[in-house]
């Protein structure tokens, strides 16, 4: 196709309704023509060919991978903006790294005294629990088995995967992200090792909780997590406020995957090596806080993951599968000695 028949195209995509656009792209005409403006210094660059692929088209099939989930050989192949499969490959690490580039602007961690009196605030009308100043938990992203250190990618559920540490506000905004660590690492080592983490250990915040899950990560002066085994009403009410505040961090992993479909295992799982994947969460968490600052709506209701198998039940395969081959080794052993010794 000619440079003019792609923007004919494109301009017709545009024209559809929010409602298309939305399912497609996951935000209305405003947001992408916004996007076009702020990634174009990013994704215009000379090029020796005559027809460059316009900067709407370039974002535009993007998006259109991680909203639908769908993998990038079907979006080419079908032709939603006119571009191949191996174009589309070339062109997604450039719109990735031109989307990471906008987190200063849609990610921001409140270090000052005045941030974090709002979002104390916001979080104390949701169940009366003071002092909190992030809503923290980690999330599992399936991804294909990687070629080297794949080991370190199984988790405790029994798949290939990355960990990614959110820290959300009350309205589900994502105040801070790690998105680098291998699916077996714990999650208090990932806080423990983060920028945040490593700041309010060294006391750089003035007065302030996070709050996080009993059994992912460890009672500090400023992380407050359940307490086991409650025995007294005062024990009972402070671990249910502490999990209905704590919520807004599951709600932001849910609302994530629901709009990023790349995400979700409902699609499969990512075929793409580790750094590559780590990207692509990324880029999607700044477009996350994109669409709760415009306050984009999901086309569709909420669907949570596929369930996983469980790291018991895995166990017990590989323990079948292991004993199976012990009994094929005794076997052949036996059977060689055996035939050895009606040789001699």
């Amino acid at each position: 196709m000619t440079l003019l028949e792609d923007l004919a195209k494109l301009w017709q995509m545009l024209g559809e309704s929010s409602e298309w656009l939305l399912s497609r792209y996951c935000f209305p005409k405003k947001i992408l023509m916004g996007l076009c403006c702020d990634l174009g210094p990013f994704l215009e660059r000379q090029t020796s060919h005559m027809n460059p692929i316009p900067v709407q088209i370039q974002l535009l099939s993007a998006l259109g991978f991680f909203a639908t989930g769908t993998f990038q050989r079907e979006i080419g192949s079908v032709g939603s903006v006119g571009i191949s499969q191996p174009t589309l490959s070339q062109i997604m690490p450039s719109v990735l790294d031109a989307i990471i580039s906008l987190s200063p602007k849609y990610i921001q961690f409140p270090w000052t005294n005045q941030q974090q009196v709002i979002i104390k605030q916001e979080f104390y009308t949701i169940v009366g629990f003071p002092n909190t100043i992030g809503a923290l938990d980690c999330t599992l992203i399936a991804i294909k088995t990687p070629s080297q250190y794949k080991f370190y990618y199984v988790n405790r559920k029994g798949f290939h995967s990355i960990k990614v540490q959110i820290i959300a506000d009350s309205h589900l905004n994502i105040l801070n992200f790690v998105a680098r660590w291998p699916g077996g690492t714990h999650n208090s080592f990932i806080v423990r090792n983060s920028s945040v983490g490593v700041r309010l250990d060294r006391g750089n915040d003035e007065d302030g909780w996070h709050i996080g899950e009993c059994d992912s990560y460890a009672l500090k002066p400023w992380l407050m997590t359940p307490i086991p085994n409650p025995a007294t009403v005062q024990e009972q009410n402070y671990n249910r406020a502490h999990v209905q505040t704590r919520s807004t961090v599951e709600c932001v992993i849910c609302l994530l995957k629901c709009r990023w479909l790349c995400l979700s295992s409902i699609r499969g799982t990512l075929q793409y090596q580790p750094e590559k994947v780590c990207h692509i969460i990324m880029a999607r968490c700044v477009l996350h806080n994109l669409a709760i600052r415009q306050g984009i709506p999901l086309q569709e209701s909420p669907i949570p993951d596929p369930p996983m198998p469980d790291a018991d039940s895995v166990l017990y395969r590989l323990l079948i599968a292991g004993f199976l081959l012990y009994l094929d080794f005794a076997y052949s052993i036996t059977s060689g000695l055996s035939l050895w010794c009606i040789l001699t």
